[in-house]
């Protein structure tokens, strides 16, 4: 199976900037947005094969995600809960036949580390679902996680130390993550790579330079490890200030 994973940064501004030749170039067989900055009824993708799933933020032009997948999931959930209230739209998830497939957004703390606090908050929540979900069949999460994990995740790591996505707080949070029966796909087969980001500020020639963070992932169940056949970035593909991410794997 490929699965692909891209925060578009507004989906109607990346269809105009060519989403679709890549979306239907990669042949997904799972496809992964977030920040897809939508309401109901805003977009029409026909995307033939493929069944839609979103969960659109209450905020005009803010945050949302969306799955689209050529298999048909058993179950569709969205936030933490069943019931649960998702106002920011930043959660899916499928749960199919051998995995749960999550696609989240994870909150920005901001410039200012604002909303650290509630950044926090929800880490505490994600682990918590997916090692419940573990318990009952193998996750696969992917998405913005908004977070660069260790130094060789960004470019300039020591004047960025402290700032938003690089705070030892979010960090340590990934690392307890990792350390919780998951993995990091890309660093899998990828371990001492530099150079590899996901994000560019849309600043002057900061991408053309490559200046970039790798702040998208794909994070598997430890015991999918041996199913593992690729993961990578696509950093070629524009149309949002992130580029995919991709995983290939044997289910």
């Amino acid at each position: 199976m490929k699965l692909v994973s891209w925060n578009v940064n507004g989906l109607r501004a990346c269809v105009k900037k060519g989403f679709l030749d890549y979306f239907n170039e990669v042949d997904a067989d799972i496809f992964c947005l977030q920040e897809t900055k939508l309401q109901s009824g805003q977009i029409e993708l026909d995307l033939e094969g493929y069944h839609q799933y979103w969960n659109y933020a209450l905020k005009k032009g803010y945050s949302g995600t969306a799955i689209f997948t050529k298999r048909r999931p058993l179950s569709i959930q969205y936030g933490f809960e069943k019931e649960e209230y998702e106002p920011e739209g930043r959660i899916i998830t499928l749960e199919f036949e051998e995995f749960y497939m999550v696609n989240v957004y994870t909150p920005n703390s901001q410039r200012d580390l604002a909303r650290l606090d509630k950044r926090l908050h929800w880490e505490d929540q994600i682990l918590a679902y997916l090692k419940e979900l573990d318990e009952k069949k193998s996750v696969i999460l992917c998405g913005d996680l908004n977070v660069a994990h260790q130094e060789i995740d960004l470019k300039n790591p020591k004047s960025n130390r402290g700032n938003s996505g690089f705070t030892d707080e979010e960090r340590g949070k990934m690392t307890e993550l990792l350390s919780s029966g998951f993995l990091d796909s890309y660093r899998y087969f990828n371990p001492d790579r530099e150079g590899a980001y996901t994000w560019w500020s849309y600043m002057n020639k900061v991408r053309e330079r490559n200046i970039g963070w790798r702040i998208d992932y794909f994070i598997v169940s430890e015991r999918l490890k041996g199913n593992l056949q690729d993961a990578g970035i696509h950093p070629q593909i524009m149309g949002s200030d992130h580029c995919p991410v991709f995983l290939d794997i044997g289910l």
